[in-house]
Formats: structure tokens, C-alpha cells, sequence
């Protein structure tokens, strides 16, 4: 799903994104319900960035993934996150520099892959055709839940992108802190 809208984006570079599991929502300016081996899946554009909720349909209890700049909270994304009391979730990030032209080559390709899939949604912004926030659920095919996002900012030539993973889906036992 490509999704226009008039708000710009906030962010100012990669370097000011965080990650987190514990930031309450916020609203949201676009988002795509998906729904996967009984789990729903929220896809939520911010003008910060993203945040995915993942809610399984019998336990309630959600996990709310977080990447956008916080105010408050000094910027960076960690590489990796594998936590003991987080075994049934894995985050990765890529930063990459990028000319202008390999940035749009780039983006162009996230709007195939991502604009018209089930799973996908894409938010150009104002102002700069590649300043674009992507994210992607990847199909069901009975495996663990996973998505990738993709944050690009042309003002500094950067392009994120982050994969996630859920190997069972959250409950009221074991939830991000």
C-alpha cells in the first residue's frame, strides 16, 4: 500500500533514531492491519519514523516495537538486540551511506517490492520524493513473524534498514519491559 500524505517527516538523520520496546503509542500518520498465524500485525508510519504492535488474538498482550526519534532519549541504533528475557524476539540495523543516485535506485526498488504486497506499506513525504518510510511483513509461509523497515533520508544520504523477528508471538508472561 503507497500511502500519501501532507506532514512531514521529522527526522533529521540515522543517527537520531532509537530503538525501544517500552514508548507508549503514538498516533500514527498511515497504517496497514495484517493479519498472520493468528497474530495481528499493525504497521504504523510515524513522522518519527515506526512502530509495529504485534497482538496475538488469544492473550492481548502486545509487543510495540519503536524506532523514531524520541525526545529525551539520545539517538543510535543498536546493530543487533538479543536479549536473554527477549529469546523469542530479534532486532537487526543497517545504516548505509548512499549517493543521491544509489539512494533512489534503491528506494524505486522499495516501491515494488513493498507499495503493492499484502503485507506492505510505503509513506513517501513531501518535500523530497526519496524521503520515504517502508515496512514490510514478510508472507506467511508458517515460520516465525518477521518485517523489515526502511527509513531513507536524502538530506544526509542514509538509508536504514531494520529486520525483526518473532519466533512466538508475545503473552502477558513474557512481555518487553
Amino acid at each position: 500500500m503507497l500511502a500519501s500524505i501532507s506532514a512531514p517527516f521529522v527526522d533529521t538523520s540515522a543517527a537520531d533514531l532509537v530503538w525501544t520496546l517500552d514508548h507508549p503509542l503514538v498516533a500514527p500518520l498511515a497504517t496497514r492491519a495484517v493479519r498472520a498465524r493468528g497474530t495481528r500485525v499493525e504497521l504504523r508510519v510515524l513522522g518519527a519514523s515506526h512502530q509495529v504492535v504485534v497482538t496475538p488474538e488469544r492473550t492481548g498482550a502486545p509487543l510495540v516495537e519503536t524506532v523514531a526519534c524520541l525526545p529525551g532519549l539520545p539517538g543510535g541504533l543498536p546493530g543487533n538486540v538479543e536479549r536473554p528475557d527477549l529469546d523469542w524476539y530479534r532486532f537487526d540495523s543497517l545504516v548505509e551511506s548512499l549517493s543521491r543516485n544509489e539512494l533512489a535506485l534503491r528506494v524505486e526498488r522499495l516501491h515494488h517490492e513493498v507499495a503493492d504486497s499484502p503485507g506492505g506499506l510505503l509513506v513517501a513525504f513531501p518535500g523530497d520524493p526519496l524521503a520515504v518510510t517502508a515496512l514490510h511483513l514478510a508472507p506467511d509461509r508458517g515460520g516465525p513473524l518477521r518485517w523489515r523497515t526502511w527509513h531513507a533520508y536524502p538530506q544526509s544520504g542514509e538509508l536504514v534498514t531494520t529486520t525483526s523477528t518473532v519466533t512466538t508471538p508475545p503473552t502477558p508472561e513474557r512481555t518487553a519491559p
